[in-house]
């Protein structure tokens, strides 16, 4: 890292080679004490706008703890292990074996507690702690960074010490001169673009010509991304200084909305990349979409042209992921699926359960009002049984516990199924609280989330799903 020209030109090649390069395997092999006989996933943002997450692989961590995921990758992306709720973070680049171990955890606790909320960042060691690994450069880098600007922090943001940074961009050159990898340069070139911006370093005129225009759209970048999403946060109705003073709401009414955002956007002289510029506009899509005065419908047909007419690949992965946040869980959309097992062990699935409108309610035995609320479903179930399909999901860690539970209520003879073997069926449903109700209409998408509780309208949602 000599200079900030060895930067770029290295970057240029890294791009280059990237969009050549076919995907190849990386293999992960590591151990998790405490997780034996647990499902592991690896995982990565389908983009670092939404951080809509795709799974790669997953694997069972055997009986000694250990476990080997596999991925075909084509570049150097940043990643997630998930074990149950907890997660943790790494980078992975094409063709490299990674040995990890993950810090000893008691995944069984009996504690419980809202999933989400007992969820923990999960503790990872690379084995290779070499000065070329990007993990560790990475990890290394970014304590250099962390101490530097809690020490400094007002000489930058208050004084605006440019030659401070100066002298921290040189001592990064010295400490990482054996470093020799792209997306590690990338990586430091965005972090400390944003302590530009901090200083006042350039001017925004300054900062999109030194940092977006005839540079790459760094996508799988997370520090580029972090920085694009700063510098471009309201960017259309405040920072520009041409686009804030037209008002977008009248623009979208158009018969091409998404035309004419683009032309739109082509009027800001300091948006010179065509692809830079469509991806500023599908970030201002998404800021819109909950921003009181805008039409949803309208923000949806835009992201939905941009997902069909695009000429960068990236931009249509973009609004894809953004349509999917947007909409995820809405009416109309397809509910997710899931396998669970019933009080008899048999597998239940959402598709085997169409042609009748379904209740699910999300539940456990340690939450008092699931149980109240429970006991008023029973009156609804003897009513709507011919025409209403009753499915209580519970979230308990423990199937036996669910079970022991439901004997006792005799009375209690409509389906319930356990999520504790698939706790993914919670994070589809995004259930953060119990009792959870959600109401799926015959063709199996969602009419209503979440739905009312017995106890406050739920029976006027039925006689509505029915209708």
């Amino acid at each position: 890292m000599k200079s900030s020209l060895r930067f770029t030109g290295l970057l240029a090649f890294m791009l280059f080679f990237s969009l050549i390069a076919g995907a190849q395997k990386t293999v992960i092999h590591g151990v998790a004490p405490g997780a034996e006989m647990k499902t592991i996933q690896l995982s990565t943002p389908g983009d670092l706008i939404t951080f809509l997450e795709k799974p790669l692989a997953t694997a069972k961590v055997d009986s000694t703890g250990h476990f080997t995921l596999s991925v075909s990758l084509a570049k150097t992306i940043y990643a997630f292990i998930t074990i149950d709720f907890h997660k943790t973070e790494l980078y992975l680049e094409p063709t490299k074996t990674y040995n990890v171990r993950i810090a000893p955890m008691n995944y069984d606790d009996n504690t419980e507690v809202n999933p989400f909320i007992q969820s923990q960042n999960l503790s990872v060691e690379v084995a290779d702690t070499s000065q070329t690994e990007l993990n560790s450069i990475i990890n290394s880098f970014n304590s250099i960074y962390s101490a530097f600007l809690m020490e400094n922090f007002n000489r930058l943001y208050r004084n605006h010490d440019k030659l401070l940074l100066d002298t921290f961009r040189l001592q990064l050159n010295q400490h990482f001169a054996a470093a020799d990898n792209g997306f590690f340069f990338g990586y430091v070139i965005y972090k400390l673009a944003a302590l530009e911006q901090l200083t006042k370093y350039f001017n925004q005129a300054q900062l999109v010509n030194k940092y977006f225009n005839d540079k790459p759209v760094l996508y799988y970048n997370l520090e580029y991304m972090e920085f694009f999403n700063s510098f471009f946060t309201k960017y259309i109705t405040a920072t520009s200084t041409i686009l804030h003073k037209t008002d977008c709401r009248p623009v979208l009414k158009g018969p091409d909305p998404y035309g004419a955002m683009m032309k739109l956007m082509a009027t800001d002289t300091l948006l010179k990349n065509e692809q830079l510029r469509e991806l500023v506009m599908l970030k201002g899509m998404m800021e819109f979409y909950n921003t009181q005065g805008y039409n949803q419908e309208e923000i949806l047909t835009v992201l939905n042209s941009a997902n069909n007419r695009s000429k960068y690949i990236d931009n249509r992965v973009v609004a894809d992921d953004m349509i999917h946040l947007l909409t995820n869980l809405k009416p109309g959309t397809q509910a997710p699926g899931f396998a669970l097992p019933d009080r008899d062990q048999k597998e239940v699935t959402l598709k085997g359960l169409k042609g009748k409108p379904v209740v699910l309610c999300f539940w456990t035995t340690y939450c008092e009002g699931c149980l109240s609320e429970m006991d008023m479903v029973k009156p609804l179930y003897d009513k709507y049984k011919d025409g209403i399909q009753f499915v209580s999901i519970s979230a308990d860690k423990y199937f036996s516990k669910m079970l022991r539970f439901i004997n006792l209520k005799k009375d209690y003879v409509w389906t319930f199924l356990s999520a504790g073997e698939n706790p993914d069926v919670l994070k589809d449903y995004d259930v953060r609280s119990y009792p959870l109700f959600v109401i799926i209409d015959r063709d199996g998408k969602i009419f209503k989330y979440p739905a009312g509780q017995p106890s406050s309208g739920l029976e006027a949602d039925l006689q509505k799903v029915l209708q």
